[in-house]
């Protein structure tokens, strides 16, 4: 697997891939790479020949006072994790490759309606920083197929839409949340967990487990349930950010008619943000 640091070069690589009939796969990522990252690389090697993961902390996503300075950088070990997963390549431009004429003069992609309300509300900006290096990064790769993690739930469905409005040939595929034996789900941000935090950290997972099964069950007042949730989380030591039951497929806010739900959730656990969500279909 080659390590590759610049859009020209890698722009050659992949024409070569091209010419050799190969089908492109991309899996853009941060870095400090798990099992959950595994498996997208492992998803994009189902669906395509030639995979690039893509390492870049996108600064234009990251708000004030969040963790940009401080976001675990492990390149080396990145590479020996893409290596055994069967990744092909590894683009890991720096801020100047990606944006040479500077952030405040580069040109910001907006995906209207998808990214408004839940980490679109709390992290103003987030998605336009998300969308616009996704952008670079597809003119810059082209690629056949995508994939993206299904934790990262409103994200997805704000690349798909991007992806359709924009007419791209490009099929994007969600990877299921991967998850510690206790429901956790696996991130990056993890790492900054106490002992006692990690502990009690599986809650989120479990909380979200109990709603989505009274809903099951015939429970139509969302607005009880979110306050019994929140209630429960902070009792256990969270912080709730927000709570929601959306639509699954408009990321519109359900009703006692949505038929394919998803209940999303971030909270904070001392000072590390977790997200997590849930799907559910009713008949």
């Amino acid at each position: 697997m080659k390590t590759i640091t610049s859009v020209q070069e890698i722009r050659t690589v992949i024409a070569q891939a091209r010419r050799q009939g190969k089908r492109i796969g991309l899996v853009p990522t941060m870095g400090n790479l798990h099992q959950g990252h595994m498996s997208l690389i492992q998803k994009a090697c189902e669906y395509a020949d030639f995979v690039v993961a893509s390492i870049f902390v996108n600064p234009l996503q990251f708000g004030i006072n969040e963790d940009l300075d401080s976001y675990p950088r492990t390149l080396e070990q990145d590479q020996e994790k893409l290596r055994a997963a069967g990744c092909s390549l590894l683009f890991h431009p720096n801020v100047e490759e990606m944006y040479p004429t500077g952030m405040q003069e580069q040109t910001l992609v907006h995906v209207p309606s998808v990214s408004a309300g839940l980490c679109g509300a709390k992290r103003p900006g987030h998605f336009d920083g998300v969308a616009t290096v996704v952008s670079k990064l597809f003119n810059i790769v082209q690629p056949d197929i995508a994939v993206f993690g299904e934790k990262d739930f409103q994200q997805l469905a704000v690349i798909r839409k991007l992806v359709a409005d924009m007419n791209l040939p490009i099929q994007v595929f969600g990877a299921p949340i991967v998850r510690a034996e206790d429901g956790l789900a696996l991130s990056s941000r993890n790492q900054y967990l106490t002992t006692e935090q990690r502990a009690s950290a599986p809650a989120l997972h479990n909380a979200l487990v109990q709603l989505v099964d009274s809903i099951l069950h015939g429970e139509t007042d969302f607005t009880k349930l979110i306050e019994t949730t929140n209630k429960a989380l902070s009792n256990v030591g969270f912080k709730p950010d927000y709570l929601e039951i959306r639509d699954e497929l408009t990321l519109e806010p359900a009703t006692t008619n949505t038929k394919q739900g998803v209940v999303l959730a971030a909270a904070y656990l001392g000072s590390t943000r977790l997200i997590d969500n849930l799907t559910y279909h009713l008949n």
